[in-house]
């Protein structure tokens, strides 16, 4: 039986090879299986054998256990549903949306996205957004900095709050549970949250700043 879980970014841990095996969607470094590309989890059971199997003239070791299978889905876009018609209707942003969002500049005012995943749909193409510095955090406003908050590359857990101008949705990450969920470090390697405001990289040990969100 198939079972869907949460949205997967890539390079997402998503379990040991003790535990899981891997599927479409999915590769395998230093025996844990992690994210390949952007979409739902999929957990696959293996099925259940039909009865007990009698072997009453030879003793052979037991077979292993099978493992529950992990995949990705590369597109989940709603399609309609009319006679199997290959249209698919569009999914658009709306205000109190959650959104998965990648950084792809930043300034000093703001943080410019292109929000990838709407609710637990993710999109075909990608919708621009903003993350004004006043929509970084709900206190200290003042103290903001982008710099210190967002990088570019970053993947970014938000909510639309207003449907801004007719090229960007205007985001915040004014709550706890919102702000970066994955982040590279300068030397490239995947880093691992250490507080609410700090990443840090495991290979050189060297923390950067960010608004970190606090995991579900």
């Amino acid at each position: 039986m198939a079972q869907a879980t949460s949205i997967a970014v890539p390079g997402q841990l998503l379990g040991p090879l003790s535990e899981y095996q891997p599927g479409p969607g999915t590769h395998v470094h230093n025996s844990n299986l992690f994210a390949s590309i952007l979409g739902p989890v999929r957990k696959l059971n293996p099925p259940k054998p039909a009865g007990p199997q009698k072997r009453l003239t030879k003793i052979t070791p037991a077979a292993p256990v099978a493992l529950p299978t992990l995949s990705i889905e590369r597109n989940i876009s709603a399609s309609t549903q009319d006679g199997g018609s290959k249209g698919k209707a569009e999914i658009l942003p709306e205000v109190t949306s959650t959104v998965l969002c990648r950084v792809t500049r930043i300034t000093p005012r703001q943080a410019q996205v292109a929000i990838l995943v709407v609710g637990e749909t993710v999109l075909d193409g990608e919708w621009q957004g903003l993350i004004r510095v006043q929509d970084v955090r709900a206190t200290e406003k003042d103290k903001v900095k982008i710099f210190e908050s967002f990088r570019p590359g970053d993947i970014v857990r938000a909510v639309v709050i207003s449907l801004g101008d007719q090229s960007n949705y205007y985001l915040s990450t004014a709550s706890n549970n919102l702000g970066v969920i994955m982040a590279t470090s300068e030397a490239g390697n995947a880093m691992y949250p250490v507080s609410w405001k700090e990443y840090k990289d495991p290979e050189t040990g060297v923390s950067e700043s960010r608004k970190v969100a606090k995991p579900f």
